[in-house]
């Protein structure tokens, strides 16, 4: 499968939309749907459907992603924890049409930022967790995390090794085009990207950062056919 950069997986979704007809928020639906199917196919074989799981989101369309997980998730009995490294404020687009309707569900969201990111707000958002979804940053990441993102990343490094830690579409902090990991970057186990591998995945220095790497189609044919 030819790999993407990250402008042309951009541009995918943008003919899918523009000449194909299909709505960003159905690509949106598809890829949290995909990602929460392999999800819980591990879920269920290694780690027990009782465990809750972490799920770990920004502001864009990758948090978006993280949302529509959650919402599957729970939609299958299993419990979900969103923690929200971004003020909801922040939110637009499809993920924000997301995040309101995982809150009018009622699902546990918790808005953490620089000053509330303590140990009394993140010990009950992990304590029993084996699984842990990163929705930080996509494609769309310039330059280093910084921030409340770059605290998330570094939470989601920090949890201990039996917590297998599953990033959406790439790692938060590594370069999709390059493969370059900035400082700080998710180390993850497994990472569920969507139509195929981004360019950057090659490069040796990306391969402790991505674990296994799935491929997940979003309902749209590749290479894309007018």
């Amino acid at each position: 499968m030819q790999p993407l950069s990250c402008q042309a997986a951009r541009d995918f979704d943008r003919h899918a939309t523009e000449v194909l007809g299909v709505p960003s928020i159905v690509l949106m639906e598809n890829a949290g749907r995909a990602c929460a199917d392999e999800l819980l196919a591990d879920h269920l074989r290694e780690r027990g459907a009782t465990e809750p799981v972490l799920i770990v989101c920004g502001k864009g369309n990758n948090a978006g992603d993280g949302f529509v997980i959650a919402r599957q998730l729970i939609t299958r009995r299993v419990e979900a924890r969103v923690a929200l490294f971004a003020s909801p404020h922040s939110l637009h687009g499809d993920a924000l049409v997301n995040f309101k309707i995982l809150r009018a569900m009622g699902a546990p969201i918790v808005e953490v930022n620089e000053e509330t990111a303590t140990r009394a707000v993140l010990d009950p958002l992990d304590r029993g967790v084996r699984t842990c979804v990163d929705a930080l940053l996509g494609t769309g990441m310039s330059g280093a995390p910084r921030g409340a993102i770059a605290m998330g990343i570094n939470w989601i490094n920090t949890l201990p090794l039996a917590v297998r830690r599953i990033a959406v579409d790439l790692p938060s902090g590594l370069d999709g085009d390059t493969g370059v990991p900035h400082q700080p970057t998710v180390r993850a186990d497994l990472t569920c990207t969507f139509v195929a591998p981004k360019l950057g995945f090659a490069n040796p220095a990306a391969k402790s950062y991505l674990g296994e790497v799935r491929v997940l189609a979003i309902g749209v044919p590749y290479p894309p056919k007018d």
